[in-house]
Protein backbone atom coordinates (compact mmCIF):
# COMPACT_ATOMS: atom_id res chain seq x y z
CA UNK A 1 0.00 0.00 0.00
CA UNK A 2 1.10 3.32 -1.02
CA UNK A 3 1.80 5.84 2.03
CA UNK A 4 0.14 9.59 1.94
CA UNK A 5 2.51 12.58 3.13
CA UNK A 6 -0.63 13.64 5.16
CA UNK A 7 0.38 10.36 7.60
CA UNK A 8 2.99 11.79 8.34
CA UNK A 9 3.85 13.80 12.32
CA UNK A 10 7.40 14.78 10.91
CA UNK A 11 8.68 15.39 7.20
CA UNK A 12 12.09 16.44 5.94
CA UNK A 13 12.21 17.91 2.31
CA UNK A 14 15.04 17.34 0.10
CA UNK A 15 15.56 20.66 -2.58
CA UNK A 16 18.76 20.56 -4.71
CA UNK A 17 20.25 23.37 -6.16
CA UNK A 18 18.95 22.65 -10.12
CA UNK A 19 16.03 23.00 -8.86
CA UNK A 20 15.97 25.96 -6.70
CA UNK A 21 18.65 28.55 -9.02
CA UNK A 22 18.18 28.84 -12.45
CA UNK A 23 21.62 27.84 -13.33
CA UNK A 24 21.58 29.37 -17.02
CA UNK A 25 20.94 33.14 -15.34
CA UNK A 26 21.87 32.56 -11.80
CA UNK A 27 19.61 33.68 -10.08
CA UNK A 28 17.06 31.85 -8.17
CA UNK A 29 13.60 30.56 -9.42
CA UNK A 30 11.48 32.49 -7.12
CA UNK A 31 8.20 31.84 -8.41
CA UNK A 32 9.04 28.04 -7.68
CA UNK A 33 10.58 28.85 -4.18
CA UNK A 34 7.22 30.69 -3.21
CA UNK A 35 4.99 27.51 -4.69
CA UNK A 36 6.70 25.15 -2.24
CA UNK A 37 6.24 27.67 0.51
CA UNK A 38 2.92 27.72 0.20
CA UNK A 39 3.27 23.53 0.18
CA UNK A 40 4.75 23.74 2.97
CA UNK A 41 2.80 26.18 5.10
CA UNK A 42 -0.05 23.93 4.34
CA UNK A 43 1.74 20.91 5.91
CA UNK A 44 3.02 23.35 8.92
CA UNK A 45 -0.96 24.52 9.23
CA UNK A 46 -2.01 21.02 9.71
CA UNK A 47 0.53 20.45 12.52
CA UNK A 48 3.40 18.68 10.91
CA UNK A 49 6.88 19.45 11.56
CA UNK A 50 8.84 20.57 8.29
CA UNK A 51 12.93 20.36 8.12
CA UNK A 52 13.96 21.24 4.61
CA UNK A 53 17.45 20.53 3.25
CA UNK A 54 18.35 22.66 0.63
CA UNK A 55 21.42 22.88 -1.57
CA UNK A 56 21.88 26.43 -3.56
CA UNK A 57 24.49 28.04 -1.36
CA UNK A 58 27.89 27.80 -3.92
CA UNK A 59 25.33 28.48 -7.18
CA UNK A 60 24.39 31.40 -5.68
CA UNK A 61 26.99 32.78 -4.49
CA UNK A 62 29.77 32.66 -7.20
CA UNK A 63 27.34 34.41 -9.48
CA UNK A 64 27.05 37.37 -6.68
CA UNK A 65 30.90 37.16 -6.54
CA UNK A 66 31.24 37.09 -10.90
CA UNK A 67 32.94 33.81 -10.80
CA UNK A 68 32.77 32.40 -14.30
CA UNK A 69 31.74 29.06 -15.33
CA UNK A 70 33.17 26.11 -14.62
CA UNK A 71 34.80 23.82 -12.10
CA UNK A 72 36.12 25.86 -9.08
CA UNK A 73 38.87 25.52 -7.12
CA UNK A 74 38.13 24.68 -3.34
CA UNK A 75 38.74 28.09 -1.88
CA UNK A 76 36.60 29.59 -4.61
CA UNK A 77 33.43 27.07 -3.69
CA UNK A 78 34.34 27.87 0.24
CA UNK A 79 34.21 31.14 -0.87
CA UNK A 80 30.96 31.22 -3.07
CA UNK A 81 29.25 29.07 -0.07
CA UNK A 82 30.35 32.06 2.47
CA UNK A 83 28.29 34.57 0.38
CA UNK A 84 25.56 32.22 -1.15
CA UNK A 85 24.68 30.51 2.48
CA UNK A 86 23.65 34.70 3.31
CA UNK A 87 21.46 34.91 -0.15
CA UNK A 88 19.93 31.43 0.32
CA UNK A 89 18.82 32.36 4.09
CA UNK A 90 17.28 35.59 3.63
CA UNK A 91 15.11 33.92 0.00
CA UNK A 92 14.15 30.83 2.51
CA UNK A 93 13.37 32.99 5.26
CA UNK A 94 11.43 35.65 2.97
CA UNK A 95 9.41 32.60 1.50
CA UNK A 96 8.14 31.08 4.47
CA UNK A 97 7.85 34.42 6.55
CA UNK A 98 5.06 35.32 3.77
CA UNK A 99 2.81 32.80 5.52
CA UNK A 100 3.93 33.35 9.13
CA UNK A 101 6.86 30.75 9.69
CA UNK A 102 9.78 31.58 11.38
CA UNK A 103 12.38 29.68 9.62
CA UNK A 104 16.14 29.39 11.12
CA UNK A 105 19.30 28.04 9.24
CA UNK A 106 21.70 24.96 10.41
CA UNK A 107 24.97 24.18 9.01
CA UNK A 108 26.14 20.82 9.43
CA UNK A 109 29.52 19.16 8.77
CA UNK A 110 29.27 14.98 8.76
CA UNK A 111 31.13 15.15 12.28
CA UNK A 112 27.29 16.79 13.44
CA UNK A 113 26.05 13.65 12.61
CA UNK A 114 28.30 10.99 13.18
CA UNK A 115 30.03 11.92 16.54
CA UNK A 116 27.96 11.10 19.52
CA UNK A 117 28.12 14.74 21.53
CA UNK A 118 28.02 16.95 18.30
CA UNK A 119 24.77 14.62 17.28
CA UNK A 120 23.19 15.12 20.59
CA UNK A 121 23.93 19.04 20.03
CA UNK A 122 22.43 19.07 16.55
CA UNK A 123 19.43 16.77 16.81
CA UNK A 124 18.75 18.97 20.20
CA UNK A 125 19.24 22.45 18.57
CA UNK A 126 16.65 20.66 15.90
CA UNK A 127 14.04 19.64 17.85
CA UNK A 128 13.63 22.70 19.57
CA UNK A 129 13.37 24.48 16.40
CA UNK A 130 10.29 22.66 15.67
CA UNK A 131 8.86 22.60 19.11
CA UNK A 132 8.69 26.29 18.34
CA UNK A 133 6.78 25.88 15.53
CA UNK A 134 10.08 27.10 13.23
CA UNK A 135 11.51 25.35 10.04
CA UNK A 136 14.78 24.57 10.26
CA UNK A 137 16.50 24.96 6.65
CA UNK A 138 19.89 22.79 6.48
CA UNK A 139 23.37 22.81 4.09
CA UNK A 140 26.25 21.16 4.48
CA UNK A 141 28.69 23.55 5.78
CA UNK A 142 30.39 24.04 2.39
CA UNK A 143 32.60 27.09 3.64
CA UNK A 144 34.80 24.58 5.79
CA UNK A 145 34.11 21.26 3.96
CA UNK A 146 36.77 19.84 1.80
CA UNK A 147 36.98 17.01 -0.23
CA UNK A 148 37.72 14.92 3.03
CA UNK A 149 35.45 16.03 5.54
CA UNK A 150 31.90 16.38 3.52
CA UNK A 151 28.96 14.30 3.01
CA UNK A 152 29.31 15.12 -0.80
CA UNK A 153 25.98 15.59 -2.24
CA UNK A 154 22.61 16.39 0.12
CA UNK A 155 20.56 13.28 -0.59
CA UNK A 156 22.98 11.58 2.24
CA UNK A 157 23.13 14.73 4.18
CA UNK A 158 19.07 15.00 4.33
CA UNK A 159 19.14 10.98 5.10
CA UNK A 160 21.50 11.40 8.22
CA UNK A 161 19.25 14.49 9.61
CA UNK A 162 16.04 12.98 8.98
CA UNK A 163 17.48 9.79 10.95
CA UNK A 164 18.83 12.35 13.52
CA UNK A 165 15.39 14.12 13.99
CA UNK A 166 12.91 10.81 13.93
CA UNK A 167 11.41 12.07 10.75
CA UNK A 168 8.27 9.68 9.37
CA UNK A 169 9.36 10.48 5.96
CA UNK A 170 12.23 12.41 3.92
CA UNK A 171 11.15 13.64 -0.03
CA UNK A 172 13.67 13.99 -2.33
CA UNK A 173 12.88 16.48 -5.25
CA UNK A 174 14.77 15.59 -8.25
CA UNK A 175 14.41 15.93 -11.89
CA UNK A 176 13.01 12.73 -12.07
CA UNK A 177 9.44 11.19 -10.68
CA UNK A 178 11.17 8.32 -9.64
CA UNK A 179 12.86 4.86 -10.01
CA UNK A 180 12.87 3.11 -13.28
CA UNK A 181 13.47 -0.62 -13.84
CA UNK A 182 16.18 0.92 -16.72
CA UNK A 183 16.94 4.22 -17.71
CA UNK A 184 13.71 5.32 -19.55
CA UNK A 185 15.22 7.91 -21.80
CA UNK A 186 17.08 4.65 -23.27
CA UNK A 187 14.61 1.96 -22.76
CA UNK A 188 10.88 2.41 -23.67
CA UNK A 189 10.35 -0.90 -21.83
CA UNK A 190 11.11 0.79 -18.64
CA UNK A 191 8.87 0.40 -15.62
CA UNK A 192 8.12 3.03 -13.18
CA UNK A 193 8.43 1.06 -9.46
CA UNK A 194 5.78 2.82 -7.31
CA UNK A 195 6.81 1.42 -4.04
CA UNK A 196 10.74 -0.60 -2.95
CA UNK A 197 9.90 -2.35 0.11
CA UNK A 198 13.68 -3.56 0.25
CA UNK A 199 16.52 -2.35 -1.40
CA UNK A 200 18.29 -5.79 -2.88
CA UNK A 201 20.91 -5.97 -5.23
CA UNK A 202 18.60 -5.51 -7.91
CA UNK A 203 16.91 -2.66 -7.33
CA UNK A 204 20.66 -0.98 -6.86
CA UNK A 205 21.70 -2.27 -10.05
CA UNK A 206 18.50 0.05 -11.72
CA UNK A 207 20.42 2.92 -10.08
CA UNK A 208 23.54 2.33 -11.31
CA UNK A 209 24.42 -0.30 -9.39
CA UNK A 210 26.06 0.40 -5.62
CA UNK A 211 29.48 1.55 -6.76
CA UNK A 212 28.79 2.10 -10.48
CA UNK A 213 30.00 4.87 -12.54
CA UNK A 214 26.65 4.45 -14.22
CA UNK A 215 24.56 6.23 -12.14
CA UNK A 216 22.05 8.34 -13.73
CA UNK A 217 20.98 12.02 -12.52
CA UNK A 218 22.30 10.92 -9.19
CA UNK A 219 19.70 7.95 -8.95
CA UNK A 220 22.86 5.91 -7.00
CA UNK A 221 22.86 8.55 -4.18
CA UNK A 222 19.61 8.52 -4.07
CA UNK A 223 19.15 5.07 -3.45
CA UNK A 224 21.89 4.75 -1.11
CA UNK A 225 19.96 8.09 1.21
CA UNK A 226 16.77 5.45 1.22
CA UNK A 227 18.75 2.97 3.00
CA UNK A 228 20.12 5.01 5.28
CA UNK A 229 16.27 6.41 5.65
CA UNK A 230 15.13 2.92 6.30
CA UNK A 231 17.64 2.10 8.41
CA UNK A 232 16.71 4.60 10.64
CA UNK A 233 13.25 3.49 10.73
CA UNK A 234 12.31 6.68 7.58
CA UNK A 235 10.26 6.15 4.78
CA UNK A 236 11.76 8.06 1.97
CA UNK A 237 10.34 9.14 -0.76
CA UNK A 238 11.80 10.35 -4.86
CA UNK A 239 9.55 12.30 -6.71
CA UNK A 240 9.61 15.15 -9.79
CA UNK A 241 10.13 18.69 -7.94
CA UNK A 242 10.63 20.45 -11.13
CA UNK A 243 6.67 22.06 -11.43
CA UNK A 244 5.37 24.45 -9.14
CA UNK A 245 3.89 23.53 -5.80
CA UNK A 246 5.63 20.03 -6.45
CA UNK A 247 4.31 18.77 -2.74
CA UNK A 248 0.64 19.33 -3.51
CA UNK A 249 1.39 17.57 -6.80
CA UNK A 250 2.57 14.20 -4.28
CA UNK A 251 -0.55 14.82 -2.39
CA UNK A 252 -2.40 14.82 -5.60
CA UNK A 253 -1.21 11.53 -6.45
CA UNK A 254 1.61 12.70 -8.97
CA UNK A 255 3.78 9.32 -9.82
CA UNK A 256 6.39 8.84 -7.52
CA UNK A 257 8.71 6.06 -5.93
CA UNK A 258 8.16 5.20 -2.13
CA UNK A 259 10.85 3.40 -0.36
CA UNK A 260 9.61 1.44 2.73
CA UNK A 261 10.87 1.17 6.21
CA UNK A 262 9.75 -2.20 7.88
CA UNK A 263 10.50 0.02 11.35
CA UNK A 264 9.43 3.28 12.75
CA UNK A 265 11.91 5.84 13.75
CA UNK A 266 11.44 5.64 17.59
CA UNK A 267 11.62 1.65 17.34
CA UNK A 268 14.62 1.74 15.14
CA UNK A 269 16.16 4.45 17.71
CA UNK A 270 15.30 2.34 20.31
CA UNK A 271 17.30 -0.52 18.82
CA UNK A 272 20.35 1.29 18.43
CA UNK A 273 20.55 2.19 21.82
CA UNK A 274 19.77 -1.02 23.34
CA UNK A 275 22.08 -2.78 21.03
CA UNK A 276 24.43 -1.51 18.78
CA UNK A 277 26.46 0.90 21.85
CA UNK A 278 28.90 -0.67 24.14
CA UNK A 279 27.95 1.02 27.58
CA UNK A 280 30.67 3.18 29.33
CA UNK A 281 29.11 3.23 32.84
CA UNK A 282 26.22 2.53 34.77
CA UNK A 283 23.36 4.54 36.71
CA UNK A 284 21.82 3.06 39.75
CA UNK A 285 18.36 4.80 40.31
CA UNK A 286 15.46 4.37 43.41
CA UNK A 287 12.49 2.85 43.02
CA UNK A 288 10.68 6.03 42.62
CA UNK A 289 12.58 6.68 39.33
CA UNK A 290 12.01 2.88 38.29
CA UNK A 291 8.17 3.70 38.05
CA UNK A 292 8.76 7.09 36.11
CA UNK A 293 10.77 5.57 33.36
CA UNK A 294 8.29 2.43 32.79
CA UNK A 295 5.40 4.56 32.60
CA UNK A 296 7.44 6.63 30.08
CA UNK A 297 9.32 9.45 31.77
CA UNK A 298 13.05 10.77 31.24
CA UNK A 299 15.26 9.73 34.38
CA UNK A 300 16.24 13.05 35.95
CA UNK A 301 18.93 13.39 38.53
CA UNK A 302 16.90 12.84 41.36
CA UNK A 303 16.08 9.43 41.14
CA UNK A 304 19.97 8.66 40.90
CA UNK A 305 21.42 6.94 43.74
CA UNK A 306 25.18 6.36 42.44
CA UNK A 307 26.88 5.99 39.17
CA UNK A 308 30.10 4.02 38.58
CA UNK A 309 32.07 4.63 35.25
CA UNK A 310 34.14 7.72 33.22
CA UNK A 311 31.48 8.13 30.56
CA UNK A 312 31.01 11.21 28.45
CA UNK A 313 28.21 13.24 26.92
CA UNK A 314 26.27 10.98 24.52
CA UNK A 315 27.92 7.93 26.02
CA UNK A 316 26.19 4.43 26.32
CA UNK A 317 25.24 3.85 30.16
CA UNK A 318 23.19 0.83 31.52
CA UNK A 319 20.52 1.95 34.27
CA UNK A 320 19.91 -0.26 37.13
CA UNK A 321 17.21 -1.09 39.69
CA UNK A 322 17.94 -0.61 42.97
CA UNK A 323 18.24 -4.61 43.81
CA UNK A 324 20.84 -4.24 40.73
CA UNK A 325 19.14 -5.47 37.95
CA UNK A 326 19.67 -4.20 34.52
CA UNK A 327 16.36 -1.78 33.45
CA UNK A 328 17.89 -1.01 30.20
CA UNK A 329 20.32 1.36 28.43
CA UNK A 330 20.37 4.59 27.49
CA UNK A 331 22.32 7.86 25.93
CA UNK A 332 23.70 10.13 29.14
CA UNK A 333 23.02 14.02 29.23
CA UNK A 334 26.17 14.48 31.42
CA UNK A 335 29.75 13.72 31.59
CA UNK A 336 30.51 11.42 34.45
CA UNK A 337 31.97 14.38 36.61
CA UNK A 338 29.33 16.62 36.08
CA UNK A 339 26.82 13.65 37.04
CA UNK A 340 28.22 13.28 40.05
CA UNK A 341 27.67 16.71 41.24
CA UNK A 342 23.69 16.81 40.56
CA UNK A 343 22.52 13.38 41.26
CA UNK A 344 19.67 13.09 43.87
CA UNK A 345 19.05 16.61 43.65
CA UNK A 346 16.29 18.53 41.60
CA UNK A 347 16.72 19.76 38.52
CA UNK A 348 16.11 23.02 39.80
CA UNK A 349 19.03 22.97 41.58
CA UNK A 350 21.01 22.11 38.55
CA UNK A 351 22.27 25.83 37.46
CA UNK A 352 23.66 25.96 41.15
CA UNK A 353 25.64 23.07 41.11
CA UNK A 354 27.25 23.23 37.65
CA UNK A 355 27.02 27.19 37.15
CA UNK A 356 25.45 26.51 34.03
CA UNK A 357 21.83 25.68 33.07
CA UNK A 358 22.59 22.39 32.20
CA UNK A 359 19.70 19.96 30.78
CA UNK A 360 16.73 18.89 33.49
CA UNK A 361 17.50 15.50 32.67
CA UNK A 362 19.88 12.57 33.01
CA UNK A 363 18.41 10.71 30.27
CA UNK A 364 15.98 11.90 27.95
CA UNK A 365 13.09 9.72 27.55
CA UNK A 366 13.71 9.55 23.58
CA UNK A 367 17.62 8.16 24.29
CA UNK A 368 16.13 5.20 26.81
CA UNK A 369 15.59 1.84 25.95
CA UNK A 370 14.32 -0.52 28.78
CA UNK A 371 14.74 -4.19 28.32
Amino acid sequence: MIPALEEFRRVVIKVGSALLVDRSAGRLRHAWLAALAEDIAELHGRGVDVLVVSSGSIALGRTVLGLPPGALRLEESQGAASVGQITLARHWAEALGHHGIVAGQILVTPQDTEERRRYLNARATVLKLLEMRAVPVVNENDTVATSEIRYGDNDRLAARVATMIDADVLVLFSDIDGLYTAPPKNDPEARHLAVVERITPEIEAMAGGPASELSRGGMRTKVEAAKIAASGGTHLVIADGRGKNPLKAMMEGARCTWFLSGSTPTAARKTWIAGSLEPRGTLTIDSGAEQALRSGASLLPVGVRSIEGSFSRGDSVLIRDPAGRILGRGLVAYDSAEAALIIGHPSAHIPDLLNYPGRAWMVHRDDLALF
